[in-house]
């Protein structure tokens, strides 16, 4: 089911002749549960036309490394495989994706379809091609659960605040989506770059090649392995055991969905069939959690900047922002993990070998560059840069709402402290009282 609330009309207009339905591929990298996809292929069917597909591969992607590229190539790679078995035919080519598409539409476009992207780039390179183009322009959302917008019309506070909200919601919105064959094929269509061997492809880009692979495959087909070995085998104790760093107990589902590459209705589907409180702890971080942060990407537009934080929580910081820090670290002491801290140090170098930190050891992470840096500022822009260049998923919404949180977003008022005023505070002592930290330092020293 597509509901009527998951389409947007970005150029409202009646579909023009033309030579084929085109689906603009940025956010949702798959075949699965794309709802973008299916809508292109029922208009298709309902205009006695083609689909075919276009991607735009951006080098000059703000903070995206050949860490970042890699992944993203292995899911193009699974991508022309997947849609070519539904005789979709899928071009990849260099450029700003705005006008890669807009040179694929004047190619005899009736119709162009795309997905939903939250972070200020996405959008602004759909309201670009909406201003552009002369036919119809829709875009469906298929990266959240529920549309941000079905759900409310504001920035929401907390979890606590948006949880209700989604609670009443989604069950209508946790229903399958029925793949209807494509009537009309074609294979009449410009491959562009072949991605058939990702590695050797990043090589050649004209990227920062200073941050190697993480240690995980991107791609649809290792999305779908992952997400049913997950449910088969460690959903049942996720509610305990994601929070341990030493058991790994989390999903390692993060960069498959920020990369677009599986469904959140995916998953969602698999993991109430399954039931439990493993999977209740689950539903709540994959839709409570990460849709929360799709909301402060679409209602406040300073998202990812320290102005973008809640006033209360900047004042409280900006009070204390003159108190003696007894440590004080350059970035480049914070990017070789060489501070006086075992647990922080190894936070940081499991991000940086593997791409990706334990959730717990983020927010410790994030607590100390506050108590390290000289003023609020600092240790919000610090935050980012490091977790953009290393973290798999960096630049994604949870990651922005995540760094938020260290600094008071989405949380209340706590006790008066040094440097932190207000905002909640972190120490080891907590790290130890929650789990065996020192065997944790021991395994990232």
């Amino acid at each position: 089911m597509i509901h009527d609330s998951r389409i947007q009309p970005l150029r409202p207009a009646p579909a023009v002749q033309g030579k084929f339905v085109l689906l603009w591929v940025q956010a949702s990298v798959r075949t699965r549960d794309n709802h973008a996809l299916e809508y292109a292929v029922r208009q298709a069917n309902a205009l006695k036309l083609p689909v075919v597909a276009v991607f735009g591969l951006t080098p000059d992607y703000p903070e995206a490394n050949a860490r970042h590229f890699l992944y993203l190539l292995e899911g193009l790679r699974d991508l022309r495989v997947n849609l070519a078995a539904r005789g979709i035919p899928l071009s990849i080519r260099t450029g700003k994706p705005p006008e890669v598409v807009l040179e694929a539409v004047r190619e005899g476009a009736a119709l162009v379809v795309t997905d939903v992207g939250y972070v200020n780039i996405q959008r602004a390179w759909r309201d670009w091609l909406g201003a552009q183009l002369e036919v119809p322009f829709v875009q469906v959302e298929s990266e959240a659960v529920i549309p941000i917008h079905t759900v409310s019309n504001k920035q929401e506070y907390a979890a606590r605040t948006i949880r209700p909200k989604i609670h009443r919601l989604w069950h209508d919105y946790l229903v399958p989506l029925e793949e209807h064959d494509l009537d009309l094929q074609t294979d009449d269509w410009a491959a562009g770059l072949e991605v058939g061997d990702p590695a050797a492809l990043v090589k050649t880009l004209p990227i920062d090649h200073s941050v190697p692979p993480g240690t995980e495959t991107g791609g649809e087909d290792a999305a779908l392995e992952r997400v049913a070995e997950f449910i088969e085998l460690e959903l049942a104790g996720y509610d305990t055991r994601r929070n341990d760093p030493n058991v790994d107990g989390s999903s390692r589902l993060s960069a498959f969905l920020h990369y677009g590459h599986l469904s959140p209705l995916t998953a969602a589907l698999a993991a109430r069939e399954h039931g439990g409180p493993g999977a209740d702890a689950f539903l709540e971080e994959l839709i409570v959690r990460r849709e929360l942060s799709f909301n402060l990407c679409t209602f406040n537009p300073l998202y990812d900047q320290y102005a973008g934080l809640p006033d209360w929580s900047r004042k409280a910081l900006e009070e204390h922002a003159g108190d003696r820090r007894e440590y004080l670290y350059t970035r480049e002491q914070f990017d070789a993990a060489q501070t006086h801290d075992p647990y922080w140090n190894a936070a940081q170098n499991q991000m940086v070998r593997t791409g990706r930190m334990h959730n717990y050891m983020r927010m410790y992470w994030g607590k100390k560059i506050l108590e390290w840096t000289p003023d609020p500022q600092t240790a919000y822009t610090e935050m980012v840069w490091l977790n953009n260049r290393h973290e798999q998923d960096g630049r994604d919404p949870n990651s922005y709402a995540g760094m938020g949180w260290v600094l008071g977003l989405h949380d209340r008022p706590w006790a008066r402290r040094p440097v932190f005023g207000t905002v909640r505070y972190m120490n080891a002592g907590g790290l130890k009282r929650k789990f065996d930290a020192d065997a944790y330092a021991a395994q990232w020293a």
